[in-house]
């Protein structure tokens, strides 16, 4: 029997601990810190209060004042409804301050103690529900597998090509690694990415790209053929380290392929040389600064002309999935439909 083609198999309740939803800006300690002091604080209030005005208090067990430590007990048993009866208010303000203030710093310290206890029993569920609700959502995302150098720079670009951090989900088996994805708002899936299981939670039937970020070639081999089988029409960016290995990934079924070591060496040996080549190419890959390569449609006007004539410097045109390199006399004359590679001005990010 096939497999279900939307991954729906797997409870969302099981995913909890697989998926993980994006970090909240608190963590869970300054959160439980913040709590804590809460806590404290209406502890020493209520313990200051009863002390100040401890003429209107008697200790049913001493003829002695309330002392501080006297009025820090009745604090403590108060506000955790113990309530031993020893200590007690007598004068008709005593009484009021207990009835106006001392009962609301009770209700004030139960919802910090309930509510701590009650959030840690109810994550679970409500990260079920977080995540169910982003299956139901998630269509035409990037999937990035390997979240090492690569990746980051990765998502890094996508980020800085207008991508949303909600769009981009990244598969990795590194904790550190999938902590620092989640700093930035990425839904993150724990696991091994050869695995279709792994890549059915990530939502690979209904995404738009997976890009292959792994530090093995053979991994990446092996990403590529699962994916490729699960989601026939994905675009897959694979990245490998050797240029023989290239023609495994193609026959993996990968649309692009990047050679990572034999880029990163051909431009450390343009560096000895041209130097001024290498920093060219450095901002042209830089999306947020100085120049970069953009791809756009072309516009009714354009339509019939030379890309060589246009006052945008155009690199090559795209025509039915097929690249022309500007000086091909197939793309000397645009027509409807084809998209231009060309060099923009960087669009910094907006402040705040």
């Amino acid at each position: 029997m096939s497999a279900p083609r939307r991954g729906r198999s797997l409870a969302d309740t099981s995913l909890v601990g697989l998926i993980r939803m994006p970090a909240a800006t608190t963590t869970p300690v300054v959160a439980l810190l913040l709590r804590l002091v809460v806590a404290l604080g209406s502890l020493f209030l209520a313990a200051m209060i009863v002390w100040l005005g401890g003429a209107g208090y008697v200790d049913n067990n001493s003829d002695t004042p309330i002392s501080f430590n006297d009025a820090f007990y009745y604090a403590t048993v108060s506000l955790s409804t113990t309530g031993y009866g020893d200590i007690v208010p007598v004068s008709p303000q005593a009484r009021l301050i207990t009835t106006l203030v001392i009962t609301p710093l009770r209700i004030l310290f139960l919802i910090v103690l309930v509510g701590t206890t009650v959030e840690l029993l109810t994550e679970r569920s409500r990260q079920s529900f977080r995540i169910s609700r982003w299956r139901s959502r998630v269509r035409d995302h990037t999937i990035v597998v390997g979240y090492g150098t690569k990746g980051r720079a990765a998502v890094e670009t996508l980020l800085g090509d207008g991508a949303e951090p909600t769009d981009i989900v990244v598969v990795d088996t590194d904790p550190a690694n999938l902590d620092a994805a989640s700093v930035l708002g990425l839904v993150t899936v724990t696991g091994n990415a050869t695995r279709s299981t792994i890549l059915r939670v990530a939502g690979v039937i209904q995404a738009s790209a997976l890009v292959v970020a792994v530090n093995r070639d053979d991994t990446a081999v092996l990403v590529t053929l699962t994916a490729r089988e699960l989601s026939p029409n994905v675009r897959i960016v694979a990245s490998v380290r050797e240029s023989e290995n290239v023609h495994l990934l193609r026959q993996s079924g990968a649309s692009t392929v990047v050679v990572s070591a034999e880029t990163a060496g051909r431009l450390l040996g343009m560096a000895t040389t041209t130097p001024s080549v290498v920093e060219v190419v450095e901002d042209l890959l830089t999306p947020d600064a100085g120049f970069a390569i953009s791809e756009r449609e072309v516009e009714d006007s354009e339509v019939g002309g030379s890309p060589r004539h246009l006052t945008d410097i155009v690199l090559g045109v795209g025509r039915e999935g097929e690249l022309l390199r500007v000086d091909a006399s197939a793309g000397d004359a645009l027509e409807q439909g084809d998209r231009l590679l060309d060099v923009r001005k960087a669009t910094l990010p907006a402040a705040g």
